[in-house]
């Protein structure tokens, strides 16, 4: 999505250790039951959880970590590198399952990224109260092929995944689901529509940018020249213009770090690079992830030098241009410059003190990895959005630099919304909506889910979650890190 910017909805990766799944395979085998339409092997529906999970073919258990309330599960799964030629090859992809219990609707996660081993749950899983399964995305590791052909990372190669996945798991979760995400994740959930429209019973996506035409980005110019006030804009570009104006002092101050912290820039192709990335994902990352109140802290353009270094790294990250900063999000950038398109903005306020401008996502992704774009991608899912979205939610934050270039909904969309909370930024969510929204986007969560209450039915606006805030699953999940992306 961004030329340049790269933060996070950050992900913890933390791999348990892992353990043996034989004596539960071996439980489930003896438990099992024949299907002889499929051919496979189920366990009886009063096995343990544990069991039934891991009878499907395919399915292995890194882990189990105990939570109040719910079982919860860390996994793989076998999946085909390419779903149109099976036969060439498999990866083990990485999931994880919130289990509360099979009466219940099902919620399919997907942040775009790495997936969290830390039980977690999505706002419309708390909603419905239902059961989470959470998936991480193909060529993320550890779930990328060895060898990885690259050309198999494709939107369509990411759906098929979850249809594989859900089509598994759909014998044990018999109730509804619904797709959800954040950013990237809500891409990915409406990509998964578009391909697989007869999986889910819903969509929920947050802040997910579409970038339709890659080379036609003046929303994002407009955006930039009404958002917050002008005294915060103002202040913003000063300081990003301040930095271009004192380079030299400060990229001394940034080799100072590189050389203390071993970090290399090979990929991007030199420190100089690096560092202007970094300038010019200021202003952009700051509305991403702050608040207008924030502008407050924002130093005034005659800050000394490393007032002007420090509150550059604090929002946008000097670490991240890095090939150390890079690395992980090698798959994000390949997508963004094969199908998902960057958005460039002008900047007028720096004149001519950029030397490279917004730079591709070729130049974040190391040259030994082929590339080359798709622009029909794009257009066609906002084609299908338009015309043949159904029970579909689109939310966007209305401080959002991501939401400039949103999915809207034509003349033949069905049952489906697009809500925008006022002066949110990218960690919009339900919650954040004007009441009379919120209201009606969570009582269409709860119908479209099968657990919408008779008084919620009848009445809207007594529609609230039906399980009570939890502190740690429901944690806010945009977390701002050193690594700018949608």
């Amino acid at each position: 999505m961004r030329k340049a910017l790269r933060w996070v909805l950050s992900l913890v990766l933390v791999i348990g250790t892992v353990t043996t799944a034989g004596a539960a395979t071996a439980s489930a085998a003896t438990a099992s039951v024949a299907t002889a339409t499929t051919g496979t092997a189920e366990v009886a529906d009063t096995a343990d959880i544990k069991d039934r999970i891991l009878a499907i073919p395919g399915m292995s258990l890194i882990q189990e970590k105990p939570y109040e309330g719910y079982r919860y599960f860390v996994l793989n799964y076998t999946q085909p590198v390419d779903h149109r030629n099976p036969s060439k090859g498999t990866f083990q992809q990485r999931l994880t399952l919130l289990h509360k219990d099979t009466s219940r609707p099902t919620v399919f996660y997907t942040s775009g990224y790495n997936v969290s081993t830390n039980p977690s749950r999505s706002e419309p899983t708390r909603i419905v109260d239902g059961n989470q399964v959470s998936l991480e995305y193909r060529f993320f590791t550890p779930s990328r092929p060895q060898p990885a052909d690259w050309s198999k990372l494709t939107i369509w190669q990411a759906a098929s995944d979850q249809h594989r996945i859900f089509t598994a798991l759909k014998k044990v979760y018999a109730k509804k689901w619904l797709a959800t995400g954040g950013s990237k994740g809500g891409m990915t959930a409406t990509y998964y529509e578009r391909f697989y429209p007869r999986d889910m019973d819903g969509v929920v996506a947050y802040v997910a940018p579409n970038d339709v035409v890659n080379r036609e980005d003046s929303a994002y110019d407009r955006f930039f020249e009404r958002v917050g006030t002008k005294e915060c804009r103002d202040r913003l570009n000063a300081v990003q213009r301040e930095a271009l104006v004192r380079r030299a002092p400060l990229e001394k101050r940034y080799q100072e770090w590189a050389r203390a912290e071993g970090a290399t820039f090979t990929t991007v192709g030199s420190l100089d690079k690096a560092y202007e990335a970094v300038v010019l994902d200021f202003v952009w990352a700051f509305w991403q992830y702050s608040a207008e109140s924030d502008c407050a802290y924002i130093p005034e353009a005659t800050a000394s030098d490393q007032e002007i270094y420090d509150v550059i790294d604090s929002i946008s990250g000097f670490s991240f241009y890095t090939d150390q900063g890079l690395e992980p999000y090698t798959p994000y950038y390949y997508q963004a410059g094969t199908e998902l398109g960057s958005p460039t903005i002008k900047l007028p306020h720096l004149g001519k003190l950029s030397r490279y401008g917004y730079q591709a996502p070729r130049n974040f992704v190391p040259r030994s990895i082929p590339m080359r774009f798709n622009p029909l991608a794009m257009p066609a899912v906002d084609s299908w959005v338009r015309h043949h979205a159904h029970q579909m939610l689109f939310v966007y934050g209305q401080n959002d630099p991501w939401g400039a270039e949103p999915f809207r909904l034509g003349k033949g969309a069905r049952d489906s919304y697009v809500y925008v909370a006022p002066g949110a930024n990218h960690g919009a969510n339900v919650a954040g909506l004007v009441p009379d929204q919120q209201a009606k986007a969570t009582a269409r969560i709860l119908e479209w889910a099968g657990v919408a209450p008779a008084a919620v039915r009848a009445d809207a606006a007594k529609a609230k979650p039906l399980a009570p805030f939890d502190s740690k699953l429901d944690r806010q999940k945009v977390q701002r890190e050193h690594a700018l992306r949608p």
